[in-house]
């Protein structure tokens, strides 16, 4: 079995590819951006969230108490430029979803060099995030944030 192909499959059904904002006044623009990877499963059938734990390096798993499912997650910019963004490149998804993994990908990279915190960085960080996962709830719009800038 391809393992690694076997890996996107699996995150093309379970996993999401999320940018978060939460409003902070610890931050520059007084927005906190969270990228994260996570791919969630049931707690009889965690296996494969302990093999892409121990395969990267990276992450946590804990309880998600929103579907009493159990979730692997990666936050750190340098794990997800550095780790979980070459698989998905090397092995991409087959579904739309890859459109995403394109879009976080380059929010993460703009994170890595440190563009969020320049206005016109940060701008095109929410443009890009919010053209994600469409079919997605949001707790902020667009307008709210960057009317807020």
């Amino acid at each position: 079995m391809d393992l690694a192909s076997y890996i996107s499959g699996f995150v093309d059904g379970e996993g999401c590819f999320c940018v978060s904002f939460q409003p902070s006044g610890r931050h520059r623009f007084g927005w906190e951006v969270r990228p994260s990877f996570s791919v969630s499963q049931n707690a009889d059938r965690a296996e494969l969230l302990h093999i892409l734990k121990e395969r990267w390096q990276c992450g946590s798993i804990r309880p998600d108490r929103s579907d009493n499912t159990i979730k692997f997650e990666v936050r750190k910019i340098s794990d997800l430029v550095g780790k979980i963004l070459p698989h998905f490149q090397a092995y991409p998804l087959a579904s739309s979803k890859q459109a995403d993994v394109t879009r976080f990908g380059r929010i993460c990279w703009l994170m890595h060099r440190e563009q969020h915190l320049t206005k016109e960085g940060f701008i095109e960080i929410v443009k890009t995030a919010m053209e994600m996962n469409p079919s997605g709830k949001r707790k902020y719009r667009e307008r709210d944030i960057l009317k807020s800038l």
